[in-house]
């Protein structure tokens, strides 16, 4: 089967810093790297590397070419990604010494992705495919409302958090991946938890170093707790967009839920460990050794 992704691609600019700088605060960094980013692109090449086809839905402008041609390397369709007159997006991420990050996202071409490209994609896909967004681009009421008509199962990274994006499509959900911060704000905004009223039958909070919490359906929504491997975190970025593909993945390839998240703490525990995000995503083989 296929993920589609509708999806940011960003160029990433990290910048080694021994704090993150505070109000009003300047602070000298030791090293600045470039690298392939953006929620939606760190979770197609997951998914790829993970084994299951991923094919991207994005627009880059003409600085962006580069990107589209790394995202090919690694693997993932590239054929709708279009490219617009907006300059490609990109993220200012300030890593500390202890792998923490703070980051500033310019959308520039994600938020201009052509409502054509969405429906000439969605057009080759088949019933049981798994839709995949975030809150990264434009058009997401739009793919949602074709993928629920062709039977696809509708998937949701909740980030960058916004009630109204979140709002907006949570009827035709079958499952929202978020973490404890953004589950809190869900819940603060609308009242909702994981369960009946919420009505998505699958439902991932992610916890950083104290794993992860799932609701399912299937199990009346009692919470299940799955610890995260403990491992000397370097810099934490990307992990969250590494779990989400893997796990993604897993379900695409059969595997029922708790196996596919197992592979996604895996996957997501090396990540921590490596410096960068696309990039230095791991492929399945050292996911199924790892551990």
């Amino acid at each position: 089967m296929t993920v589609w992704n509708l999806g940011s691609i960003n160029a990433d600019y990290f910048y080694r810093v021994p704090h993150l700088p505070g109000p009003g605060e300047t602070v000298a960094a030791s090293s600045l790297n470039r690298g392939l980013g953006g929620k939606g692109a760190n979770m197609s090449v997951a998914i790829a590397r993970a084994g299951t086809r991923a094919a991207h839905i994005g627009a880059v402008g003409s600085d962006g070419r580069w990107a589209v041609e790394r995202l090919m390397e690694y693997g993932v369709d590239t054929r709708w990604i279009r490219e617009v007159p907006h300059p490609t997006g990109h993220a200012i991420i300030n890593v500390d010494d202890d792998g923490e990050n703070a980051i500033v996202i310019y959308p520039g071409a994600n938020r201009d992705i052509p409502e054509s490209s969405v429906g000439l994609a969605l057009a080759e896909a088949e019933p049981g495919d798994i839709l995949l967004m975030q809150n990264e681009t434009n058009k997401q009421r739009f793919a949602t409302e074709i993928g629920a008509k062709l039977g696809l199962r509708i998937a949701y990274a909740a980030a960058p958090f916004s009630v109204a994006a979140i709002t907006a499509i949570l009827p035709m959900l079958d499952i929202l991946v978020l973490n404890a911060v953004e589950m809190e704000q869900l819940h603060a905004a609308t009242g909702l938890v994981p369960g009946p009223e919420m009505g998505v039958p699958l439902v991932l909070v992610t916890r950083g170093a104290e794993g992860c919490v799932l609701f399912e359906k299937g199990d009346e929504y009692t919470p299940r707790t799955f610890p995260a491997h403990p491992v000397d975190v370097v810099d934490t970025t990307g992990a969250g967009d590494t779990f989400t593909g893997y796990f993604l993945a897993g379900l695409d390839r059969g595997m029922p839920t708790a196996q596919a998240i197992d592979l996604a703490m895996r996957a997501a525990a090396l990540m921590v460990m490596r410096k960068g995000t696309a990039d230095v995503i791991p492929d399945l083989h050292e996911v199924q050794s790892f551990g």
